[in-house]
């Protein structure tokens, strides 16, 4: 099993920066890939970020140039960098962590980022 908690959330001005946080616990060593999903009231949860264990970073095009995701594997950690938010940047933000070989994901509880015009 694996723990996952996010921090780093909270209400930001447009144009402003948070920088998420998620660690991991657990069985870290079965995870390779780790990322951020979001999930907006009244919409489905989309992927924002994800990097795997040797670097490699897919981003939606909604966030490119603006999010970046890194990872501290000593600290089993994952970060999303988040400048130039905007309004429809709301939504809860969900850690995620996808076992290597079952595939299985493993979700934190999310953290919330507002937005303000």
């Amino acid at each position: 099993q694996v723990q996952l908690v996010e921090s780093g959330g909270g209400l930001v001005q447009a144009g402003g920066s948070l920088r998420l946080s998620c660690a991991a616990s657990g069985s870290i060593f079965t995870i390779n890939a780790m990322g951020w999903y979001r999930q907006a009231p009244g919409k489905k949860r989309e992927l924002v970020a994800t990097i795997t264990s040797g670097g490699s970073a897919i981003y939606a095009d909604s966030v490119m140039g603006r999010f970046t995701i890194s990872r501290d594997d000593a600290d089993s950690t994952v970060y999303l960098q988040m400048n130039s938010l905007k309004p429809e940047d709301t939504a809860v933000y969900y850690c995620n962590a996808r076992a290597v070989m079952s595939a299985y994901d493993y979700w934190g509880r999310g953290t919330p980022v507002t937005v303000s015009s």
